[in-house]
């Protein structure tokens, strides 16, 4: 109770540390969830990508941190930089709703602020699945805002993870279906006995593992949003057990299922043919774009 009280202290008073600084545009830093337990959170950031942004990242939670030289680290990245910010779930999640409404207030303020790397909405309401019709941040505050919901306001993006060289490898199917748990799930015993006689693995894993793992997979069942996406970059068929509203705005629907139905469902998946090439060429172009406005 105590650490919780310190780090929404600490949260209020860095954001207004920062608010109340003359803001500079001098160089970019990339702000995400850098999260080394969560391959997803770990690779849908820009910096991965582009040798202009190479180094220059910060995790978006420093700001609640104890350690008074992590605050100041991000204090000076965002006084100092233009931002981008992203990629992964920012929106409609409580945990970074105070964050994303102040990168909001920054960027009214004249912070040039970009939001790339597949950014998008997180309600964890079930009620909310396929529901979700507005943000909880207005992204035409941004200079430039892309996002990886399809039906959303925003410019579609899908995540820039899809630039990884390890999609440029071909792959020899060897299993006929594959389980990608999420990093909670496999601490529930109760669902993961159910897939016992197939071949699993998690998104706590490198990516390496992780690729490999869908490419010698003809089908994948997964509760984990980046698991989809690449399964689907690599030609397979997905099944999704969803836990967020996150699954549902992607252009090109999975099959979405449960549990205890995920075996059979799975061979109902379609594969879409072009989607690597597709949200390449989307990413790039973007970047294009984003570095003129960052002028990076």
């Amino acid at each position: 109770m105590i650490q919780k009280i310190k780090s929404s202290y600490y949260k209020k008073a860095t954001f207004k540390k920062i608010l109340g600084m003359d803001q500079k545009n001098d160089g970019v830093i990339n702000i995400h969830r850098y999260d080394v337990s969560n391959v997803g959170d770990l690779y849908c950031a820009p910096h991965q990508y582009f040798k202009e942004l190479e180094g220059k990242y910060s995790d978006i939670f420093l700001y609640k941190r104890t350690d008074q030289k992590d605050r100041n680290q991000l204090v000076n990245d965002i006084v100092d930089n233009s931002l981008i910010i992203g990629g992964g779930g920012l929106l409609n999640r409580g945990s970074f709703t105070n964050q994303m409404k102040f990168y909001e207030k920054l960027a009214q303020q004249g912070k040039k602020t970009v939001l790339w790397g597949g950014v998008g909405h997180n309600e964890k309401k079930p009620s909310s699945y396929g529901n979700i019709a507005s943000y909880d941040v207005d992204v035409t505050k941004f200079g430039m805002a892309g996002t990886r919901d399809f039906n959303m306001p925003g410019e579609w993006l899908p995540c820039v993870s899809c630039l990884h060289e390890l999609f440029d490898n071909s792959y020899k199917t060897t299993q006929e279906i594959g389980v990608i748990f999420h990093k909670k799930t496999i601490q529930q015993p109760s669902i993961t006995s159910k897939f016992k006689e197939y071949p699993s693995t998690s998104n706590t894993v490198d990516l390496e593992g992780l690729i490999n793992f869908i490419g010698r997979s003809e089908h994948i069942i997964t509760d984990s949003y980046h698991a989809m996406y690449w399964s689907m970059l690599l030609g397979k068929k997905v099944a999704v057990i969803p836990n967020s509203s996150k699954f549902y705005d992607f252009k090109y629907d999975p099959v979405f299922t449960d549990f205890d139905n995920a075996l059979k469902q799975v061979k109902n998946a379609t594969i879409k043919d072009g989607l690597l090439e597709e949200c390449r060429e989307l990413n790039r172009n973007f970047a294009k774009r984003a570095f003129e406005y960052l002028e990076v």
